[in-house]
């Protein structure tokens, strides 16, 4: 964790058999993911753990034996959402159908923080007749929708597709338009999903535009097409995330590659092992995961109606569990 957070967080180390639900889980498939991005851990507790864990141990006994669980806290409740790998129709060239661009990042934007907004970027000249339109595709709705998930896959018109993930940003921060329909009156916190922004844009165009243009973050992209098609989009490890057992956290509280147990409340109650492999920019807090469900219009549907509450414990390497600790505690 960062300095500022540490002083503004609550820890507390518990014991696995705390855990509600933790023996009914699969150890084995939390394992297998963990592997695939353990190896990008520098420090020399996790390496030690990474080289354990490639030799194949009986997986709960890994995880009892070798972490202890972490809750850490900042004050704020604890929100689970969850994001998806969107299908989108496009071609790598503009046509009459497919007239909105998906860009690659414009080396100022790297350097100049924050750059222009959305409206700039939208409604000037800055990225015309440069070739950094990775993409076109035929609905500016699903575009938006598509730079919230952060990565996706544009079905070209010959069948294959073309995958994109995430790139770097303007630099603004992030606006939901969600909560400024709420804000708006115009629904109510429990009625606004991904599906609701969708259809209410459609059905007013020249406000839904506007609507869209309150989020001054905007998102770039770059091409991932050697992801195989079975694989999961990139993550913030830059490897293949997986379905229901990849989230994205706020870095600031947990290490990437992290094994993280959440009990998530709501409609559908989870209690699962998952391994920390994302961010996003409106993933902030000690308390704040979005879990990965996968690719696809279902996914979609079932991610947009996600926001629970509930509690997330980090594994941690036992002597950095107990290091965390206040002196008083310990």
């Amino acid at each position: 964790m960062t300095q500022m957070a540490q002083s503004e967080t609550r820890v507390q180390v518990i014991d696995f058999d705390q855990l509600e639900g933790w023996a009914a889980d699969d150890h084995a498939a939390a394992l297998t993911v963990f592997r695939n991005t353990c190896q990008d851990l520098k420090d020399p507790d996790w390496r030690a753990l990474c080289a354990f864990a490639a030799q194949n141990p009986e997986p709960r006994a890994f995880f009892e034996l070798l972490f202890r669980p972490v809750l850490i806290e900042d004050g704020n409740d604890a929100l689970f959402t969850g994001y998806f790998e969107p299908e989108l129709d496009g071609s790598r060239w503009e046509t009459s159908r497919f007239r909105y661009p998906v860009y690659a990042m414009p080396p100022e934007a790297r350097v100049n923080r924050p750059w222009l907004t959305r409206r700039d970027i939208l409604n000037g000249p800055t990225m015309s007749g440069r070739g950094l339109e990775i993409a076109w595709v035929d609905d500016p709705v699903e575009l938006f929708f598509l730079q919230i998930q952060g990565s996706g896959r544009i079905r070209l018109p010959d069948g294959s597709f073309l995958r994109v993930g995430y790139e770097g940003s303007n630099g603004h921060d992030y606006s939901s338009i969600g909560a400024e329909l709420v804000r708006r009156g115009t629904y109510s916190v429990h009625q606004v999903s991904a599906d609701v922004i969708k259809n209410w844009v459609r059905r007013n165009p020249d406000a839904g535009r506007e609507l869209l243009l309150h989020n001054a973050s905007y998102v770039f992209f770059r091409e991932v097409s050697e992801v195989p098609a079975d694989r999961g989009p990139l993550g913030a490890m830059n490897r293949s995330i997986t379905t229901m057992r990849s989230i994205a956290v706020d870095p600031a509280f947990v290490t990437l590659g992290a094994p993280v147990w959440i009990e998530k409340d709501g409609e559908s109650p989870m209690r699962r092992l998952m391994i920390a492999q994302d961010t996003g920019s409106a993933i902030k807090g000690a308390q704040r995961a979005d879990v990965f469900i996968g690719t696809g219009d279902d996914a979609g549907r079932f991610a947009g109606q996600l926001r629970d509450p509930g509690r997330m414990y980090v594994l941690l390497p036992i002597q950095r569990a107990y290091a965390m600790l206040p002196e008083s505690a310990i």
